[in-house]
């Protein structure tokens, strides 16, 4: 098989039938072996139901439902799971992403060569100051950070190699880092096109403002799990362990001069009185701290046997 589509969907029964129908005309125009895989995140309006009609109509679709809504990444993580075609196209189910991009995005796959090309939303439909602004400042740090050198990390119309999607894991929000989950897994030729970017027209956007506050902390986590994922006493051993060496070293000192005041005979407030002495305390406190519980959370995050345990309701 050569393509498996994968679109991930909450809410968007006004836009399927048109979008598949746009997806039938681009592979049949193309001789493409396909297969359309929706991922319904728990909608609740007739999404499912388009679906099933859809399906009774073109044995090309495959379909995974959700209990209830978990997010982009689990809808993703499940349509990956389910991936049979030589190249994965993912796009979203709101019509702003054109499959009349996707037979030059599967050949950037198999012809140049690329293990993930992102597609580039270069000219925007969205409002200036609520998307564009934070999402060109939310960029400029991802690359910073990353080191990959895309304009829009976070754009829902991407091809991928099959074995790129089979080897990396997307979990929590982390579809708007899966470039870089796939760098760290070892697919290094990662590219980028730019892509028509439509207008929505049907219903609303389903992500608002904290999508961007919600984002930085997913940087700062897949930052650090990529650096010190498999050696976290590198990052919280050390800071922690200057921590408290400054801390004893403070209190020492203060103990110290506690003495020679009593050796020479002079009248000298208690240790207790003196601020530095309980700033010493504290900065003990911490790197202890720091040295044997900071990493704790990550680390039961990442090994949990249930973080990728989803309800599903219903399969075609």
């Amino acid at each position: 098989m050569d393509i498996s589509v994968v679109i991930p969907l909450y809410n968007e029964e006004k836009s399927l039938s048109k979008l598949f129908a746009w997806v039938q005309k681009v592979m049949a125009e193309n001789d493409f072996s396909y297969e359309v895989i929706f991922v319904d995140d728990g909608s609740t309006d007739n999404s499912w139901h388009v679906i099933e009609e859809l399906k009774k109509r073109s044995d090309t679709v495959r379909a995974v439902k959700f209990r209830h809504n978990y997010g982009k990444s689990p809808a993703l993580y499940c349509g990956f799971g389910a991936a049979q075609g030589d190249v994965v196209i993912t796009m979203d189910a709101d019509l702003q992403d054109s499959p009349d991009e996707i037979p030059e995005l599967y050949r950037m796959i198999k012809e140049d060569g690329y293990d993930l090309v992102s597609g580039w939303k270069k000219k925007r439909h969205d409002a200036k100051l609520s998307k564009n602004l934070p999402s060109k400042l939310y960029n400029a740090t991802a690359r910073k950070v990353t080191g990959l050198k895309l304009h829009d990390m976070n754009s829902g119309l991407k091809s991928y190699r099959l074995e790129v999607v089979k080897n990396i894991e997307v979990y929590g929000e982390m579809h708007r880092y899966i470039p870089y989950l796939a760098k760290n897994a070892g697919f290094t030729k990662i590219g980028e096109k730019v892509i028509e970017h439509r207008k929505r027209e049907f219903g609303k956007t389903k992500f608002g403002m904290n999508r961007f506050v919600n984002g930085y902390l997913d940087l700062m986590t897949v930052w650090f799990l990529a650096k010190f994922g498999k050696k976290p006493m590198h990052l919280f051993g050390l800071y922690g362990s200057l921590v408290f060496l400054f801390g004893f070293v403070s209190i020492v000192i203060v103990g110290v001069k506690k003495l020679v005041a009593l050796y020479s005979h002079v009248r000298a407030p208690l240790v207790t009185d003196s601020p530095y002495f309980y700033l010493a305390i504290l900065a003990m406190i911490l790197g202890t701290q720091l040295f044997l519980a900071g990493f704790i959370g990550e680390l039961i995050t990442r090994n949990s046997t249930e973080r990728n345990n989803y309800q599903i309701e219903k399969e075609l």
